[in-house]
């Protein structure tokens, strides 16, 4: 993912909220929490899209917290079974999971930003072969597609998808189809 200032993926992914502890009062911002107070008193907790979040973390008047989909809860599945976890349903926006955890890296302390850019590497490497595979699959079914119940694990895995992975996904399909006519294309030449 490029993350620079016209990149679409990098604004999606800083709109993703993120929960903020001020450490200080903060004068006319309680519009920021949602709600009626004129400002933000110290050890509140707002939860802020992570665009904004970044002036009060680089100013040291907040800190945060590290997000659910990325916790111990999120970590732990993953290392038993990264193909198991729905991506997409942790963060909103499209689903952009390993964008928005690469944000979350880079701000954290050096030692949490590092465990937390190997649980996105691995859990990356866990899945991309079952992304290739399904896509290779259902590309060689045509679009008449599959039935029955693998059909069904399948189609929950895919709904589970990061939006990197299902870009991956839709060019691995669409590479199988260009080498089937290709191979299709070639063979009638030979004859």
């Amino acid at each position: 993912m490029d993350y620079d200032y016209f990149s679409i993926d990098a604004i999606l992914a800083e709109n993703q909220k993120i929960q903020c502890t001020f450490k200080l009062d903060v004068p006319g911002m309680g519009h920021l929490g949602g709600g009626s107070d004129k400002d933000i008193k110290a050890l509140t907790k707002v939860p802020l899209p992570m665009w904004l979040a970044y002036i009060f973390l680089y100013s040291d008047w907040a800190d945060v917290a590290t997000p659910v989909a990325f916790g111990t809860r999120v970590r732990n599945a993953l290392k038993a079974e990264p193909r198991s976890v729905k991506l997409s349903s942790l963060v909103g926006a499209g689903g952009l999971w390993y964008g928005f955890g690469k944000i979350i890296a880079d701000i954290l302390t050096e030692e949490q930003g590092l465990e937390l850019e190997t649980v996105l590497t691995q859990t990356f490497r866990g899945r991309l072969t079952e992304v290739i595979d399904q896509a290779q699959h259902f590309a060689a079914l045509g679009p008449a597609g599959g039935g029955g119940a693998s059909s069904d694990v399948t189609q929950s895995f895919r709904e589970g998808l990061d939006g990197t992975e299902r870009e991956l996904f839709l060019l691995a399909q669409e590479s199988v189809r260009q080498t089937k006519r290709w191979y299709e294309g070639s063979d009638k030449v030979r004859r």
